[in-house]
């Protein structure tokens, strides 16, 4: 994955979008679900407490189902795009403990996994407006600036791959 700059409030935009059609759509897909089984199968005792269940469940796999049919559309790549870097920091955050012991080593690619996680997540930060923790994270990118310079090596976040972190 290659970091890409984003416009923060086109994101923003069709982020608030793509939650409230999601919720409104959902929304009318549980009850029309659900009133049509109600109606098919009508229960003698009034509980339809199942009948509902089953229209929210099947709402939501229809509308899964959808988002992933228009996961490549224009209007949903920052949106598409963030989830996936999300994704991308997800994975390197179960393993940054061996990455970071790694890198102590000299690891060029645990280095690589290291420099696109900042990376990725000074980006991710700024575009949710979530600023507490920058401080924290220059520190980090630079220890990890130091560390590549005293093994000679030069870290770029495009050279970054998730396949690196197969051995980690």
């Amino acid at each position: 994955m290659k970091l890409t700059p984003i416009d923060k409030t086109r994101y923003r935009r069709h982020l608030n979008l793509v939650f409230v059609g999601c919720a409104l759509v959902l929304a009318a897909l549980s009850l029309a679900i659900s009133q049509l089984l109600i109606r098919v199968f009508p229960s003698p005792d009034g509980g339809h407490f199942h009948w509902n269940l089953l229209g929210v469940v099947a709402g939501a796999l229809i509308l899964g189902g959808g988002l992933s049919r228009l996961r490549h559309h224009p209007f949903l790549a920052e949106v598409v795009y963030v989830w996936e870097l999300k994704q991308q920091l997800n994975k390197i955050s179960r393993k940054l403990r061996r990455i970071e012991a790694a890198a102590r080593q000299g690891d060029r690619n645990a280095m690589l996994a290291l420099q696109f996680s900042y990376a990725g997540s000074r980006q991710l930060w700024q575009l949710d407006d979530n600023t507490i923790v920058m401080d924290e994270l220059a520190a980090k990118q630079v220890e990890l600036d130091q560390l590549a310079e005293r093994h000679g090596l030069v870290l770029n976040a495009d050279d970054y791959d998730q396949r690196l972190l197969e051995r980690f």
